[in-house]
């Protein structure tokens, strides 16, 4: 009986009107169109300016819509969401746009020839030619800074985490700001200094110790904060049980936040990647295929791509090879960055109830 009775009550009153779910997506068509429209009776021939006026449309009409059906609290909150998309969208389109860009112009020429082969005696204003030598060059110089950079990096935030206390670690803390915002042109121009001092001729290894300088900040930063993650606990029991500090670190600290070091390394390996200043200083580029980085001047993806460019006098084979180049570069960054999410991954600690 009484079951009988709860089910003739009447619905609860106290939740008001509220905009169905479609709403958003109907706002936002609505403002697409009206901003075409707006776009072509004014004449704007950009459609970034399209763009714009959509996302402001959508934004005031999200407004307006919601704060007359289901108040202005409520209006605000859905404004507030509009702005996270809308701020997203002007953050994708441009990133969206350069990829199509590159792979649409990349592929003309990007195939298994062009990737073993160097430019030897092809002239920049010639088809033909590839980027093998430029390839060998980017691994070694990188893989050279990361040899350098790395374990220096991951020592040093071992020392501000672990043992770091008054002046020094302060010191240490402040030039390791102020060089992760150093112009990679600076870091290039104080090894050059050293090799004029010595009279020294350009070679792969002066380059790589240029990206080691650039690297080092970002590394030491993320492992800092990394190994920050670590709860104390874990080293308060591994000391309680009489394991020596040392021993701590290299047992339990490291292992623990490994695989957030190995994604900060690798993401400072891909931000190394792509410098030209200090190559183009230090390294000079070379067309035929040396394996030697220290002796003689080398070839790099980013160099080549910038001499591509510089040199090609309008010649479309020219402009190919910088897109296809420039291509190669970008799969390099996203196949390091796939590896270090795949890393960080595979290393995170295990979870239970």
């Amino acid at each position: 009986m009484s079951t009988a009775v709860a089910d003739k009550r009447p619905a609860s009153t106290l939740r008001g009107a509220s905009l169905p779910k479609w709403s958003p997506y109907a706002i936002a068509v609505g403002s697409v169109a009206v901003a075409v429209g707006i776009g072509l009776a004014a004449g704007l021939d950009s459609k970034v300016q399209w763009g714009l006026i959509a996302g402001i449309l959508f934004v005031l009409g999200t407004y307006v819509i919601s704060a007359r059906v289901e108040g202005r609290r409520q209006a605000k909150d859905r404004v507030a969401t509009s702005l996270v998309w809308v701020a997203f969208l002007l953050a994708v389109v441009p990133l969206v746009s350069l990829v199509w860009t590159t792979v649409s112009r990349g592929v003309k020429v990007l195939d298994f020839y062009f990737l073993s082969h160097s430019m030897g005696l092809v002239a920049d204003t010639e088809p033909g030619g590839g980027i093998y030598h430029a390839i060998i060059g980017s691994l070694e110089q990188v893989g050279l800074a990361t040899v350098i950079a790395a374990p220096i990096g991951v020592l040093t935030a071992v020392y501000l985490v672990e043992y770091g206390r008054g002046n020094l670690a302060r010191s240490v803390t402040f030039f390791v700001d102020v060089m992760t915002g150093i112009p990679s042109i600076v870091a290039g121009l104080f090894i050059l200094s050293i090799m004029l001092m010595f009279d020294m001729q350009p070679f792969g290894f002066a380059g790589s110790l240029a990206l080691a300088i650039l690297m080092m900040p970002v590394v030491v930063r993320s492992t800092e904060e990394m190994l920050k993650l670590v709860p104390n606990e874990l080293r308060e029991a591994s000391l309680a049980l009489g394991v020596p500090k040392w021993r701590t670190i290299l047992k339990v600290v490291l292992p623990t936040s490994i695989g957030g070091i190995t994604t900060g390394i690798m993401l400072a390996v891909a931000r190394i990647a792509g410098e030209t200043a200090p190559v183009l200083l230090l390294v000079w580029g070379n067309s035929l295929i040396n394996t030697n980085p220290f002796e003689g001047a080398q070839q790099s993806l980013p160099l080549y791509i910038y001499q591509q460019y510089a040199n090609s006098a309008g010649s479309g084979a020219a402009y190919d090879r910088a897109w296809a180049a420039a291509l190669t570069l970008i799969a390099f960054v996203m196949i390091l960055n796939l590896l270090a999410r795949g890393i960080a991954r595979w290393k995170a600690p295990k979870t239970g109830r």
